[in-house]
């Protein structure tokens, strides 16, 4: 699945909002959409709880049968913290020739002028932000579009709350991921 949209985030766990997201991004672009979990997030590196291992398995089952949508592990084998520019110089390198698009949330991007190394980004990748009916989004010269998804008020934090106090997660993640949750004990 090379070139096409990147969707970076901490996935911890993915749950249908993410891929719902992930979807209308493939309708609005005309790509497929690869998810890119972060090994560690600079901005929360105290936050991950499951392994990013764990996290990318279950992106794995979360995509599994959408041709549509896939993982990407670069960030996996790369230095902490999980810098962007870093990433993405690392799947140029893989895949030279392929111009990637960069799919943020309006929330990232109101970070984008503290990332590091940001000068570099537009030589690398084109930055699409993804937004939510009423959300503001932040005006930065490297954004080149605003795409449009659906008004999803659900966070990987409520769903391991949730797992944490015993209750129902069904229909908030992919069945294969609320199985593997409980299988492999997380967020307990």
């Amino acid at each position: 699945m090379a070139g096409g949209a990147l969707f970076g985030g901490s996935f911890d766990p993915v749950h249908v909002a993410h891929l719902i997201v992930a979807e209308a991004a493939a309708d609005a672009l005309g790509s497929n959409v690869r998810f890119l979990p972060a090994r560690e997030q600079p901005f929360k590196r105290a936050a991950h709880q499951a392994t990013p291992e764990q996290r990318a398995e279950m992106l794995d089952l979360a995509v599994a049968g959408n041709p549509r949508l896939g993982v990407e592990r670069v960030e996996l084998g790369l230095p902490t913290p999980s810098y962007t520019v870093r990433t993405l110089r690392a799947l140029g390198d893989r895949e030279p020739g392929n111009r990637f698009t960069l799919l943020l949330g309006a929330d990232a991007a109101r970070d984008l002028a503290a990332w590091w190394e940001v000068e570099a980004l537009p030589r690398l990748a084109d930055i699409v932000v993804f937004a939510r009916p009423g959300a503001s989004v932040v005006r930065h010269p490297l954004i080149k579009r605003v795409i449009p998804v659906p008004m999803i008020d659900l966070s990987a934090t409520q769903v391991r709350e949730r797992v944490k106090q015993g209750l129902s997660i069904r229909y908030l993640v992919p069945d294969s991921v609320r199985e593997y949750i409980g299988a492999h004990g997380l967020y307990r």
